[in-house]
């Protein structure tokens, strides 16, 4: 049974920072990929980051590009989201995944339906 776990979400005012953690139960962790999403109020959810399995090949939606910063520790099982200048539009409940893959090609990396497992998500709120 595979768990996702998200944790370090919270309110925040914009232009601070946050990490968010999501520790991975049940697999080999460092076999698969993971990803960032993240659901505003009143709109779908959308793609955040992406990592490979060995953490050396990354992807970014353009909205966070050059302020989110995705990384994963195999060791413990943890992938994280640095969030730094932090706005109004990151308010979102934000969701790890896990798709049961070495590696996503780039036109795959922001499809939901390529990931396996989700956390319940953690939120965060970032007031102005």
């Amino acid at each position: 049974q595979v768990q996702l776990m998200e944790s370090g979400g919270g309110l925040v005012q914009a232009g601070n920072s946050l990490k968010l953690s999501c520790v991975v139960s049940g697999r080999d962790f460092s076999d698969f990929v993971m990803g960032w999403f993240r659901q505003a109020p009143g709109k779908e959810r959308e793609y955040v980051a992406y990592i490979n399995r060995r953490g050396e090949d990354t992807a970014y939606a353009d909205s966070v590009k050059g302020r989110f910063t995705i990384s994963r520790d195999n060791a413990k099982n943890t992938v994280y989201l640095q969030m730094n200048n932090l706005r109004p539009e990151d308010t979102a409940v934000y969701y790890c995944a896990q798709s049961l893959t070495p590696l996503l090609l780039p036109q795959f990396r922001a499809r939901q339906d390529k990931y396996d497992y989700w956390g319940q998500g953690t939120q965060v709120i970032v007031s102005e």
